[in-house]
């Protein structure tokens, strides 16, 4: 699993980035972080290896299995996702997987889920990735698929590692996975429940993908971000740590 990482002392945060992304994504964030810090490509995503099938477990298990030798005997392990990275982060704290977070973060979570959403999500998992002719191509693709598109281009650190050559070098195709999109939908309120540590929500106020009423439905304490979109840690990482020091 391709991994980055900085900062010193024995607590470390773990970001886990969205669907479609990579750890690129946490690169604002990074750059003001005081304490340790592990960011990485998710599997099927960016530099990190493929895996046969997507399901949270799963994602969960790798996550787990990559993050131990990285923990401190000595130190708190918390958890900051965004999107689907937030869900994992729920998985997490069940302890199911190798870890045990102190607390786990998430931004953006999409909770409700329409059968039409569910098909197309099948649809895009079944599938060959696209083949774009040209890198520009391939770079505005990933930007919308990313939800980056209007926030940052094709030049930004954020965007690092979101497309890649077609494996005969004929043309470009998005780094993700197309099967992880059959990913399906969480079991959130399950995870809630078998959740061993606190756990915190929140969204960016223009954020299309889920409303505050249904993030605090899982948690009645959610934080609303303020006026960004569903990418807040790339918009306005200041807010995200200023959330995350208001509970810690």
């Amino acid at each position: 699993m391709y991994t980055e990482q900085g900062g010193q002392g024995p607590d470390l945060l773990l970001m886990l980035h969205g669907m479609g992304a990579t750890g690129a994504v946490w690169s604002p964030m990074c750059a003001e972080a005081s304490a340790r810090w592990l960011a990485l490509d998710l599997p099927g995503h960016g530099q990190s290896d493929r895996q046969d099938s997507y399901a949270i477990g799963q994602y969960a298990a790798s996550v787990g299995r990559a993050v131990l030798p990285h923990v401190h005997p000595e130190g708190r392990l918390v958890v900051l996702g965004h999107s689907l990275g937030g869900v994992i982060g729920l998985a997490l704290a069940t302890g199911w997987f190798g870890v045990t977070p102190h607390r786990v973060f998430a931004a953006g979570i999409k909770i409700a889920w329409s059968d039409e959403e569910l098909r197309r999500m099948e649809t895009l998992a079944s599938q060959p990735a696209k083949s774009f002719p040209t890198e520009a191509e391939a770079w505005a693709r990933y930007l919308k698929v990313s939800g980056l598109a209007g926030i940052t281009n094709a030049a930004s650190p954020v965007v690092a590692r979101g497309i890649a050559h077609n494996d005969n070098n004929d043309g470009w195709r998005l780094a993700m996975d197309p099967r992880a999109n059959a990913v399906g939908k969480p079991p959130l309120s399950e995870l809630m429940t078998l959740a061993r540590c606190p756990i915190h929500l929140a969204r960016g106020g223009n954020d299309a993908l889920v409303t505050l009423e249904q993030t605090r439905s899982l948690d009645p304490d959610a934080r609303d971000l303020g006026p960004h979109g569903h990418n807040v840690m790339v918009e306005a990482p200041g807010q995200v740590w200023d959330w995350m020091a208001s509970l810690t």
